[in-house]
């Protein structure tokens, strides 16, 4: 029995599954293609077909209304119930050999974004329905109590969204050591950033510096390491402070942060508004860093020029770990499949998709390497240092769970281009704008 997270049209194995479904989903889609991992499958114009040997180490199905094929048999769904967050399906199956009748159980659990309820969800695949692997949820505010119901089961907990300090250093993953993150740890995502100012010759590299933070899990590590990395090059911190996670509670640290006339300012901001209001009081106040890099808010797109004018958006910065038009094989392939599946652009094609497919081919890995789904087994490889493949780039867990190798970049507005520009010898980086335009009304 398998707990598996669908991701872009090429799954995990469906045998009496568990899903974990976010807040916003509905009636279960079962068409498209579902294997144990995506070189299980080949495809052909329209045409998707199992691979040479596809059930010699793997297996799957493809369905299309109501007809389910594998390799070896084909199905016809002939009823269908949906009760509550079970879906029974009853179908009549035949291969060369013989013809039988089967019921396909998938039970779908939506934990509605609540602690109490994605604890009681993981409770229930692990106690009740034994599940063979288990991924983690999608934030890290659930991954981190979800885990220790893992951890008291002995269950490998693969995830990709849950990278906040607080969800490592857990007293569950201390004792226990089994999570996994197979994206880009929070606290690491600035680093390029130093990186880059580091490469400076010490005569131009900025003087001084301020660290204004919105009270957020995510948004303020990032900053702090940045802080620490940077006083050890020698930038003077003028400021460094948190404020309240509400509009109303930005303009009064902007303006303390514009008084300090700080060469660079890093925001923990989380979200475009927060960048918005901060960009907005300095301008007001005639203050413009020489370089401004924010936690979150440039890479909204539209949302962030619409609300800040493209004009003022030139020369600001946010980190990322995975964009679409990442240089790497496998991410490509995979925003090709997503977007020939779903529709829309490469550039639409969000990094929730990444990071979902990369914990489902770590977990390919894994199962691969160990023949099989013993816990335990897959714990000690995943610690092992081995390094693996995703469509985010190299994995490598340390002794907590967090991804040594995650790929880092650091993005700019140049007029009206978002560009890849750190770290500067990664393929794809422009030239960084090494000092911000000055704000125009």
């Amino acid at each position: 029995m398998f707990n598996s997270s669908r991701s872009t049209g090429l799954c995990a194995l469906l045998a009496c599954t568990g899903f974990l479904l976010p807040s916003h989903a509905q009636a279960f889609d079962l068409t498209g293609a579902w294997a144990t991992s995506a070189d299980q499958c080949s495809k052909k114009g329209d045409q998707i077909n199992f691979a040479q040997f596809s059930e010699e180490f793997g297996g799957g199905f493809v369905a299309v209304g109501n007809e389910i094929r594998s390799k070896a048999a084909r199905c016809t769904i002939k009823s269908r119930k949906e009760a509550g967050d079970t879906i029974d399906l009853h179908a009549a199956c035949a291969s060369e050999i013989m013809a039988s009748s089967i019921q396909l159980q998938i039970k779908i659990l939506n934990d509605n974004s609540l602690v109490n309820q994605v604890v009681s969800n993981y409770q229930t695949l692990f106690g009740k329905d034994h599940v063979d692997l288990a991924f983690g949820p999608f934030s890290s505010l659930l991954t981190g109590p979800a885990s220790a119901v893992a951890a008291r089961y002995g269950m490998a907990f693969v995830e990709g969204a849950g990278g906040a300090p607080a969800v490592f250093d857990s007293p569950s993953n201390q004792a226990d050591h089994d999570v996994f993150d197979v994206s880009l740890p929070i606290a690491d995502e600035m680093v390029p950033f130093v990186d880059w100012i580091a490469s400076l010759p010490a005569s131009e590299r900025p003087k001084t510096a301020a660290y204004p933070m919105a009270q957020d899990p995510f948004a303020d590590p990032p900053v702090q390491l940045a802080q620490t990395l940077l006083q050890k090059l020698g930038l003077q911190t003028v400021y460094s402070n948190t404020f309240p996670s509400v509009v109303s509670a930005y303009k009064a640290p902007a303006e303390h942060v514009a008084a300090t006339g700080a060469q660079v300012v890093v925001l923990g901001s989380t979200d475009v508004p927060t960048v918005s209001a901060f960009m907005q009081a300095f301008e007001q106040q005639h203050y413009t860093p020489k370089l401004f890099i924010a936690a979150a808010g440039p890479d909204q797109g539209g949302a962030f020029t619409s609300a800040v004018g493209l004009r003022n958006a030139n020369g600001m910065m946010v980190p990322n770990g995975w964009f679409p038009g990442y240089h790497n094989a496998a991410s490509q392939q995979m925003v090709r499949e997503y977007v020939a599946r779903y529709g829309g652009t490469a550039s639409g094609v969000n990094a929730d998709v990444a990071e979902a497919y990369s914990v489902g081919q770590v977990i390919e890995q894994a199962v691969t390497a160990t023949g099989g789904t013993d816990n335990s087994k897959i714990i000690s490889y995943l610690h092992s240092g081995v390094t693996l493949t995703s469509v985010q780039g190299p994995v490598k867990f340390d002794a907590l769970g967090e991804n040594g190798a995650a790929a880092a970049f650091i993005f700019q507005w140049q007029r009206d281009s978002f560009n890849q520009v750190l770290p500067t010898v990664t393929a794809g980086s422009v030239p960084i704008i090494s000092t911000k335009p000055p704000w125009t009304s």
